[in-house]
């Protein structure tokens, strides 16, 4: 899916931080999100997910959006139109990218020009994750089994220090501002060292 991404993207603004590998719902009723994703889903095709700055998710007049520069783009996985009449989209991140110019278009929705990373993404080599952070691979595990998790039918590579890193972000309870900081984190090894000592900090409050 990857070969399908230009660097001249749309966004999709939410309360959220989202990571390569993670899956999130969402349901769609502004017509402009509706027409995005229609013509995703025609060319096969997806969005960048960015959290929100300033504003806020649906729109409203003379209210400006603004989001963080580092994002992931994510593809629709599936797909259905829910009992309240709207659509509902299951999405997947894909690999992680920095925008370096945003526009809004005609259509009311945000794009952006970014640069995609080659060690943040789904289909990068895996990197061994050894030994060195067995207690985390184990948490990992036991948060996998909650239902909640179970629903969103992850697919984690417990060999691959990225993926780690990446589900880790998105499970343990952390708050928006610390799930993106750990996002915009380059190097795998020093998210993974930032989670053990944020795991730690809870275990010692609790």
């Amino acid at each position: 899916m990857l070969n399908k991404i230009s660097n001249d993207i749309p966004l999709f603004p939410l309360n959220i931080v989202l990571f390569p590998g993670g899956r999130f719902d969402l349901q769609i009723f502004e017509r402009r999100y509706i027409d995005l994703v229609s013509h995703c889903m025609r060319t096969g095709t997806g969005f960048g997910i960015c959290l929100l700055k300033s504003g806020e998710e649906t729109s409203k007049k003379n209210l400006h959006q603004t989001v963080h520069n580092t994002g992931t783009y994510a593809n629709i996985v599936d797909w259905d139109q829910l009992d309240s009449g709207l659509l509902g989209i299951t999405i997947e991140g894909a690999v992680k990218f920095v925008a370096q110019d945003f526009w809004q278009e005609d259509d009311d929705v945000l794009h952006a020009s970014v640069e995609f990373s080659d060690i943040e993404s789904t289909e990068a080599e895996v990197i061994p994750s050894g030994d060195q952070f067995t207690a985390l691979s184990d948490l990992l595990r036991n948060l996998e089994d909650h239902p909640l998790v179970a629903e969103r039918k992850l697919t984690i590579d417990y060999s691959d220090l990225r993926q780690l890193g990446w589900r880790l972000s998105e499970l343990i309870p952390l708050g928006i501002n610390v799930r993106q900081e750990l996002l915009e984190m380059n190097d795998p090894l020093e998210r993974l060292s930032k989670i053990e000592k944020l795991v730690s900090d809870m275990a010692n409050n609790s």
